[in-house]
């Protein structure tokens, strides 16, 4: 499985980076991306913009343990994650996880491991700046019953 982590200040071209994915590739038949943009709001106020800040290697590391992870439940072929970090505006790319397998179940389960990873636990810190001013965001947590469900036994071979 290729793997590729990347924690940037810069900008990054979603469709490049699932080209990289894919380049020369015959045997994958599913690529599963999430992008994630920063948004004008913030639970219903208007913001001028995130800074998201992290620890360089613990970060890198984390998010490679849980690609890892991915690799070993189901059987990708091939896993991209970009995150940015410093200050973005709204409609600024923030996030890009991109999944490749031969079959779109293995491809859809681990694109979606790997973001409810990113949202609730990735050691990712947030400041948003509002109107009336800087406020650092609580850790998130888990909305749904998902990550619970990530303790279940690895399931192999999707064919769907």
């Amino acid at each position: 499985m290729t793997t590729t982590i990347r924690l940037q200040r810069e900008a990054f071209d979603v469709a490049a980076e699932v080209a990289a994915l894919t380049r020369g590739r015959t045997d994958i038949g599913a690529v599963v991306t999430f992008t994630g943009v920063c948004r004008a709001d913030e639970n219903g106020e208007p913001i001028a913009a995130l800074t998201l800040e992290h620890y360089p290697d613990m970060a890198e590391a984390e998010i490679a343990r849980h690609a890892a992870a991915a690799g070993a439940r189901w059987p990708l072929l091939g896993t991209t994650v970009i995150h940015r970090y410093g200050r973005l505006v709204p409609g600024d790319v923030i996030v890009l996880v991109a999944t490749a397998s031969s079959h779109r179940e293995a491809a859809f389960a681990a694109a979606e491991f790997l973001m409810d990873y990113l949202k609730t636990r990735a050691p990712f810190w947030k400041e948003v700046e509002k109107p009336t001013g800087k406020t650092w965001v609580e850790a998130r947590r888990p909305t749904t019953p998902r990550p619970s469900a990530w303790s279940a036994p690895p399931r192999r071979g999707a064919t769907k």
